[in-house]
């Protein structure tokens, strides 16, 4: 069994859409990171970066005592190796994935939340019109990058289905909200549509959906802790 630690975000989603895939056994671990639950010292001990996803694995690969993973590219690694799905294990194949995993951590998903803070931001700390612009091309050049390498190969690492594409699938499902219009891209809308329709793909997205924050119950001052928080933060210091 695999215990997730859980909030319904695109991070969050990559791992359920594989996990549901697999049909490998999992339970949901609820982590409220708008509630700070990332940062308490439990989970600590779990993930060392205070952030979601991560997973405890009690059925290791190898057997004996319990795994914890942290990082989603790392987890998909782990959990499609687990598996013996959806990452092929020759050199040629492994590195194709293993390369778009990397950009999709490096890049389309780090740039697009970029974006999107920016944007719920902007009417309330100023002028952000250059952090939109320049985070909002960036959002617009992964579009590009993946729409150019649809064009060559059916999926992302190539002809087979694989994580690549799963990991990148969740950051790309809100391009209205990212100001995109898909019709623009040809071969990525194919590639997209095509995945909307698998069922895992359906059922990991839907995971969790029943997670929420009603933040219009909170006091102002209770909002304001939670800024300050979530936001602006600096190094945790080590125990003495």
């Amino acid at each position: 069994m695999i215990d997730l630690y859980y909030w319904p975000t695109p991070n969050g989603k990559k791992v359920t859409i594989l996990l549901e895939e697999t049909g490998l056994d999992y339970k949901l671990v609820p982590l409220n990171i708008g509630l700070g639950d990332q940062f308490k010292d439990d989970f600590l001990s779990i993930c060392p970066n205070n952030r979601m996803p991560a997973l405890t694995d009690h059925d290791p690969i190898g057997g004996g005592e319990p795994i914890s993973v942290f990082e989603s590219g790392a987890m998909m690694m782990y959990i499609a190796e687990k598996a013996g799905q959806f990452w092929p294990q020759d050199p040629r194949g492994k590195y194709s994935v293993v390369q778009w995993v990397m950009w999709q951590m490096a890049n389309q998903g780090p740039k697009s939340g970029e974006a999107g803070h920016f944007r719920r931001l902007a009417d309330r700390q100023g002028d952000q019109s250059y952090a939109v612009r320049r985070f909002g091309d960036e959002v617009n050049r992964m579009y590009g990058v993946m729409n150019n390498q649809l064009y060559n190969t059916p999926y992302l690492a190539g002809d087979e289905y694989t994580i690549a594409d799963m990991i990148c699938y969740p950051w790309t499902v809100n391009w209205e909200a990212q100001g995109e219009d898909i019709n623009e891209f040809k071969y990525f809308k194919r590639w997209y549509e095509e995945l909307s329709e698998r069922p895992a793909v359906k059922r990991g997205m839907e995971a969790g959906s029943e997670l929420s924050v009603d933040y219009a119950s909170l006091s102002q001052e209770q909002r304001d802790s939670l800024v300050k928080m979530l936001y602006n933060q600096r190094a945790r210091p080590a125990p003495e």
